[in-house]
């Protein structure tokens, strides 16, 4: 397999097969983003991903059970394209059981309902999705893209296509500011459209953005421990589900993981215990790695 530059995947992937199939962010202009700023994206041939694809089978033999397709919003290719992708990994490995790929709502948009119940067939699982908040105000301050109505609209879109979506919310990305809009406004768009999977991120500047300068400047103000520990409270109070709720990243504060709604009250609990743990215990850790 080759690979180009730092290929970055969610932690969910860790054990699945990594052929990239595009090469950095076709948008890449969000303000809290590192991951692939001096990287001009484009899209690698079918040949080429073919090619690793087979190069992987003659390395791993035919036994690899998932596979991740990065770099950022590969369901920006071409559908067909995507689709005779993921027919001939599965004809590389028949014991196939999951392919995914991030998609943002901006690149979702772009494909119809039609095209996504064909890349079902074809046998893409899931989608990550970096949502990262529900208020607009802050999905406009962080140039992600897209609205709210836009994540709800792509959101339902792809549920009734059958495949799952793993949105991504980010703590702390309002600030204090908009830490407790952020948080409802995160709880009513995950409401509308209920992926399979919500998992949180806790935002850590990421040296070399726009956000870490305004936060060097002092016009961004970092969530304290407590602060982040309560924005994800508020959100969770405020969950209806239903879905699954993960806390699978060394960013965050609080180990929260269940089902929603029948894990609430337990997840709330654990937060309440948290909290009255001294604030200067807390430490977090680079949060590059999403």
């Amino acid at each position: 397999m080759r690979y180009e530059g730092t290929v970055y995947r969610p932690p969910s992937e860790a054990e699945s097969l990594l052929i990239q199939a595009t090469i950095g962010c076709p948008h890449n202009n969000c303000t809290f983003c590192g991951m692939y700023r001096n990287t001009k994206f484009r899209i690698r041939s079918v040949a080429d991903i073919k090619e690793d694809l087979l190069m992987a089978r003659d390395y791993h033999g035919d036994k690899v059970r998932t596979i991740f397709f990065p770099d950022g919003n590969t369901i920006l290719m071409k559908t067909d394209q995507l689709i005779d992708i993921l027919y001939y990994a599965r004809e590389m490995f028949p014991d196939l059981k999951r392919m995914t790929v991030y998609g943002s709502a901006k690149f979702l948009k772009l494909k119809k309902l039609n095209e996504f119940r064909l890349l079902r067939e074809a046998g893409l699982t899931r989608i990550h999705s970096g949502m990262e908040s529900g208020d607009d105000e802050v999905l406009r301050s962080i140039n992600k893209g897209f609205t709210a109505s836009e994540m709800i609209e792509e959101g339902l879109k792809v549920r009734e296509a059958g495949i799952e979506l793993s949105e991504y919310i980010l703590i702390g990305i309002g600030g204090r500011e908009r830490t407790q809009e952020h948080a409802l406004e995160s709880a009513r768009v995950l409401n509308a459209f209920t992926p399979d999977f919500v998992r949180l991120r806790t935002y850590v500047p990421w040296k070399g953005t726009p956000l870490y300068e305004d936060h060097q400047q002092g016009r961004f103000l970092l969530l304290s421990p407590y602060e982040a520990l309560r924005e994800t409270r508020l959100l969770i109070a405020n969950l209806e589900g239903p879905f699954e709720l993960l806390s699978d990243h060394v960013s965050n504060f609080a180990p929260i993981n269940g089902n929603l709604p029948n894990d609430k009250l337990e997840m709330i609990e654990t937060i309440d215990r948290l909290l009255a743990v001294p604030e200067n215990n807390f430490r977090q850790v680079d949060s590059r790695y999403l």
